[in-house]
C-alpha cells in the first residue's frame, strides 16, 4: 500500500519476484494441509462427519483475521503484516505436530485456526503485487504472483509424500516441515520494497464507507464472483482426498490429484493477466464459472482415477480465471485511501463463504447417502445454485449502463 502517484514497474517487478518466491515457499504449506488435514482429522475425530473440521477451522481463522491484518498493513506496511502471517503459520504447524503426537483432535482444530492467520496474509500477496504497479502492469503483476503457486503445487504434495509416513505418528513429519517453511519464508519479506502508507492529512478524504463500497455494483459483483469461485473450489477440493482414498485409491494417488489441481490453479496465471488485458476481467470471470461447472459435471460422471484428475484440473483452472478476474475488477474499482478498508472487507466476505463451503464439504461427503460415491456426488451437485448466482450477477452488471456501475 503506497501513496506513490506514479509507481515504477521496475520496483513492481522486483516485488513480484519476492512475492512469487513467498507463494512458492510459504504457499507450499497450503496444499500440504489440504492434503493431510482431512485424512488426519478422520483418524482423530470422534465422528467421521467432523473429518474436515480442521480445514474449516483454517478458513475460519483466515476469515476472522482478514480485516485486522488488512488494517494492520494499512498502518504498518505489507512486510510487517506478512511476517505476522508467517508467525501464525509456524505456531499452527507446531500445535498441529503436538496434537498429532498426543492424538488430541481439539488441539488439532486449534492448530488449524492459527494456520488461518497465514492463509489470510497470503491472500494479500495479490494485492501487494498491485501496490507499486502501473495500471497497465497491474493485471499481469497480480497474475504472476498467483503463478508462484505453481511451484507450491509441486513442493507441497511432494513434501507430503516424503514426510507423511516418515515418523511413527502419521503426518507428524509433515507438520514439522510446515514449521520450517514458515521460518524460511519470514526472511523473504525483508526484500519487499513497498513503502508504508502515510497517515491521511487532517481533513483529507478517507474514501467511501464499507456500506458505500459494498453497494457499488462492480465491487458487489466482483466480491460475489470471487467468493463463489473460491468457495466452490474449496468445497470440492476439501473432499477430494477423502473421495480418492474412499474409492480405493492410495494416499499417494490423493496427493497426485491435489498436485494436478494446484498446478491447474496457478499455471494459467502466466497468461491470465494477458487474457484479462485483451478480453476484459468480466469475460474471464464468466469463462471461469463455466469451467467450474464443467468440473462438477466430470466429477459426477464417475469415480475412476481419471475422473478425479480431470475434475480437479478443471476446478483449478476455473478458480484461476474466476478469482484473478474478480480480484482485477476489485482493484480497478478502489481508490488509494480505500485499499485497507475494501481489501479487508473483500477477504472477510470471501473467506466467510469459504468457511461455509468447508463446513458443508465434510457433511456432504461423509453424511450424505450411504456410500463414498453418493457423498462425492452430493458435494458436486451443491455447486449448481452458486454458479447460477454468480453468473446472474455478471449478467446483471453487464446490462447496467457503464456510468451506473
Amino acid at each position: 500500500m503506497t501513496d506513490s502517484a506514479a509507481p515504477t514497474d521496475s520496483t513492481a517487478k522486483r516485488n513480484v519476484l519476492v512475492l512469487v518466491a513467498a507463494q512458492a515457499i510459504l504457499g507450499a504449506q497450503m496444499p500440504m494441509i489440504f492434503t493431510v488435514a482431512g485424512l488426519a482429522g478422520q483418524s482423530l475425530a470422534p465422528n467421521a462427519c467432523w473429518a474436515t473440521l480442521p480445514i474449516s477451522a483454517a478458513v475460519i481463522g483466515s476469515m476472522l483475521t482478514a480485516t485486522p491484518i488488512s488494517a494492520f498493513m494499512q498502518k504498518y506496511g505489507r512486510r510487517a503484516g506478512f511476517a505476522i502471517g508467517a508467525l501464525g503459520g509456524g505456531i499452527g504447524g507446531a500445535l498441529g505436530a503436538y496434537a498429532l503426537s498426543t492424538a488430541n483432535f481439539a488441539l488439532f482444530v486449534l492448530a488449524a485456526l492459527f494456520t488461518g492467520i497465514y492463509m489470510s496474509a497470503q491472500g494479500f500477496y495479490r494485492f501487494a503485487a498491485a501496490d507499486t504497479a502501473s495500471e497497465a502492469y497491474r493485471p499481469k503483476a497480480i497474475s504472476l504472483v498467483m503463478a508462484g503457486g505453481l511451484l507450491s503445487a509441486v513442493i507441497g504434495p511432494q513434501l507430503v509424500k516424503l514426510t507423511a509416513e516418515s515418523m511413527a505418528v502419521p503426518f507428524l513429519g509433515t507438520y514439522l516441515a510446515i514449521i520450517a517453511l514458515n521460518g524460511l519464508g519470514v526472511f523473504l519479506f525483508t526484500l519487499l520494497d513497498i513503502p508504508k502508507p502515510r497517515p491521511p492529512a487532517i481533513g483529507a478524504s478517507t474514501g467511501r464507507t464499507r456500506g458505500e463500497l459494498i453497494r457499488t455494483p462492480v465491487i458487489a459483483v466482483a466480491m460475489i464472483c470471487a467468493t463463489v469461485s473460491y468457495a466452490l473450489m474449496n468445497l470440492v477440493m476439501t473432499s477430494s482426498p477423502l473421495a480418492v482414498v474412499g474409492c480405493g485409491f492410495s494416499k499417494g494417488n490423493a496427493a497426485d490429484v491435489v498436485t494436478a489441481h494446484v498446478l491447474a490453479m496457478y499455471a494459467p496465471s502466466f497468461f491470465t493477466g494477458h487474457l484479462i488485458a485483451r478480453f476484459g476481467a468480466e469475460r474471464i470471470v464468466a469463462t471461469g464459472l463455466v469451467i467450474l461447472a464443467g468440473a462438477g459435471a466430470v466429477a459426477i460422471a464417475g469415480v475412476e482415477l481419471e475422473n478425479f484428475f480431470l475434475a480437479l484440473i478443471l476446478l483449478g483452472l476455473g478458480w484461476n480465471f474466476g478469482f484473478i478476474g474478480a480480484t482485477t475488477m476489485l482493484t480497478a474499482a478502489q481508490a488509494a485511501e480505500e485499499k485497507g478498508r475494501l481489501q479487508g472487507l473483500n477477504d472477510l466476505v470471501v473467506f466467510g463463504g469459504v468457511t461455509l463451503a468447508s463446513f458443508s464439504s465434510g457433511g456432504l461427503m461423509n453424511c450424505s447417502g450411504g456410500s463414498v460415491q453418493e457423498g462425492w456426488q452430493a458435494v458436486n451437485f451443491a455447486m449448481l445454485p452458486f454458479l447460477v448466482l454468480a453468473g446472474g450477477a455478471l449478467i446483471w452488471l453487464a446490462m447496467r449502463p457503464r456510468e451506473a456501475r
